[in-house]
């Protein structure tokens, strides 16, 4: 056989195997999910998780946006454990709700307090375990004060502002009677923002405004005591908020789930952010109007 020929025949039989090799590779890329976007097809029910302190709302949002335009997500069931955290996150979280047409389910942990209420009063029904904190319904901010530490060590301090109120809530002074009473007024009218989404969330239960104000003073009530109150419309945990949803949408079987993971682990989120949080207003670096229980 002449030698070109032959290594025509070596080249074919090397794309040959190549080819061989090619099929038999992508065949197990495709098995094995790195072509697929992981999540079961059909119809199938969304799990957004908020857990820990809320003080941002960009990742929950992405998945309320994402999922509101999957259009095989016939429900969104929120998965709240979380004590609160600060105010406008927290209504940034609850305004991105309130714009979705998709039934949205809740399943209370250990605790949905404050701002974890809040954004839990978007849903079309709450379950509540019976020992879950809830509640809390209000708002607190938070003055750490170091003026008789200062004064113990020397130091002293000389303010130069541009107007009356600049260096209101110093932590190196007590409030005016003046000062006091603005930052009542902004807690107050932060405070009748919450009482509202409470009031919108709840018409289905015939809840009156004045009915809510009545136990909206702070306190904090196990999931047993919400119900009496109709904070919350049922009982149960996440399995039960689940089959919930699955039923009101229509899905037949064991429902398909699909959620993002987490990024941090729950201590992170909980224990860290409580930390950084205590730290911050030890040393005067962050004062924010919270919806948050006070430990």
């Amino acid at each position: 056989m002449p030698k070109s020929e032959m290594e025509k025949n070596r080249i074919a039989r090397i794309l040959i195997y190549c080819g061989i090799f090619l099929i038999f590779f992508t065949i197990i890329l495709f098995t094995s999910g790195l072509f697929s976007s992981g999540e079961p097809v059909g119809d199938k029910l969304a799990l957004i998780e908020i857990p820990g302190a809320i003080v941002s709302s960009n990742d929950v949002i992405d998945d309320i946006q994402r999922y509101n335009e999957d259009r095989s997500v016939k429900a969104i069931i929120l998965r709240i454990d979380s004590p609160g955290g600060v105010v406008a996150p927290t209504q940034e979280i609850y305004r991105e709700l309130t714009k979705i047409e998709k039934k949205i389910i809740v399943s209370m942990g250990s605790v949905a307090a404050s701002g974890g209420y809040y954004i839990a009063c978007t849903a079309d029904r709450i379950f509540a375990n019976p020992g879950t904190l809830t509640g809390s319904i209000g708002v607190i901010m938070n003055f750490p004060r170091l003026e008789g530490l200062t004064k113990k060590i020397g130091i002293d301090r000389e303010i130069i502002k541009s107007g009356e109120y600049k260096d209101s809530g110093s932590p190196y002074r007590n409030f005016t009677p003046d000062e006091k009473q603005l930052f009542q007024e902004m807690v107050d009218d932060v405070y009748n923002q919450f009482l509202d989404a409470v009031y919108e969330g709840r018409k289905h239960t015939n809840l009156t405004r004045e009915q809510i104000k009545s136990i909206a003073d702070g306190r904090v009530m196990s999931g047993r005591q919400a119900l009496q109150y109709k904070l919350v419309d049922e009982l149960g945990g996440l399995e039960d908020a689940v089959n919930y949803a699955a039923k009101i949408s229509g899905i037949k079987g064991k429902p398909k789930i699909i959620k993002k993971r987490p990024r941090t682990t729950m201590f992170e989120r909980l224990i860290g952010t409580k930390i950084k949080n205590g730290i911050d207003d030890i040393l005067g670096n962050q004062v924010s109007i919270r919806y948050e229980l006070p430990f």
